[in-house]
């Protein structure tokens, strides 16, 4: 395509030659340049009219603007019901929580002092007004309160529930040879040595020589030695005052300083020291008093019904009347 151009007085010509790619180009041009300005125009020409409030101009922007809004409130209400439909849920689920540690509190001897109890709430349904943003926002922060209290309620029953635990861990109720028959019981009986009156402070737990002798619950050892009438014997400090003894063992596997836990094997049954026969002879102290080991055992339910066998007796004699 050719274009001659010239001016008013024909005094000057020039000739102007398009190829077909050069004025497709030269069109798309044109047409970018002129979208360019008219979406300039448009939009210069309407926010002037919006900002002066021409008629035609402020009509249509009100049109929009409300559609516009109509459906930002439509989203908002939608998400809100659905944010009030899963605070439901929290709430109903914060309830049962509630009753969960009410029960759980009992066990972990929390007093009811202790529980902030959250008041009741109930009634018939009665259908109102959607809820607002404020309402959703409130009840929330509400939930977060009571679910801190929760928390600290969780902790201080976790506390006491583990210093339980570490406390029954701590009290001799493990029976402490498997295997073995309970022989000479606690109390006052006949010494096989004088033939006389004595108290017999533990238990005689018959077994085969080498049967695995076993802590009856976590501690230190604090003593590890060979006793004259106890023979090879062990001590285990299981704190507050409470120590289990275990003598006549062949064979020591633990040493002065240890930390045991219950069931942990301690030695082997023999027949060392003042003794009869391969058994165990087991013994609680309480601030140095020997107490009866049954007592403790039972509660462990571990203690099989006392036998009437004593032909492996042993320990130290203490021997005195009968009250």
């Amino acid at each position: 395509m050719h274009f001659i151009i010239t001016d008013a007085w024909l005094a000057k010509s020039r000739a102007v030659h398009l190829s077909g790619t050069r004025l497709v180009m030269s069109l798309m041009a044109l047409s970018l340049a002129l979208m360019v300005f008219a979406a300039g125009l448009y939009h210069w020409v309407f926010l002037k009219g919006a900002r002066e409030g021409w008629p035609v101009i402020g009509a249509l922007v009100k049109l929009v603007v409300k559609d516009e809004f109509e459906q930002r409130d439509r989203f908002m209400r939608e998400n809100l019901d659905a944010m009030a439909r899963k605070l439901g849920e929290m709430q109903a689920k914060m309830v049962q929580l509630e009753a969960l540690g009410e029960r759980v509190s009992g066990l972990a001897g929390v007093t009811p002092s202790e529980i902030k109890v959250v008041p009741g709430r109930g009634g018939t349904l009665v259908p109102g007004r959607p809820l607002t943003m404020e309402e959703l926002q409130s009840t929330l922060a509400d939930l977060d309160r009571l679910a801190e209290q929760r928390t600290d309620l969780m902790t201080v029953m976790e506390s006491r529930l583990f210093d339980l635990k570490m406390g029954k861990m701590m009290v001799p109720t493990q029976k402490p040879v498997l295997a073995g028959n309970l022989g000479s019981a606690f109390g006052w009986r006949i010494d096989p040595f004088t033939g006389r009156s004595a108290l017999h402070t533990g238990l005689d737990f018959q077994a085969d020589p080498g049967t695995s002798i076993l802590a009856a619950a976590g501690g230190v050892v604090v003593t590890q030695e060979h006793h004259s009438a106890y023979g090879q014997m062990v001590e285990v400090d299981h704190g507050n005052d409470l120590v289990t003894r275990y003598a006549h063992a062949s064979r020591v596997w633990v040493k002065k300083g240890d930390l045991v836990k219950r069931g942990q094997k301690l030695a082997d049954v023999g027949t060392t020291g003042r003794s009869t026969g391969p058994h165990l002879h087991f013994e609680v102290l309480v601030q140095g008093v020997p107490q009866d080991p049954q007592k403790f055992l039972a509660a462990g339910h571990n203690l099989p019904p006392p036998g009437v066998a004593r032909a492996a007796a042993g320990g130290p004699v203490q021997s005195a009347s009968r009250r």
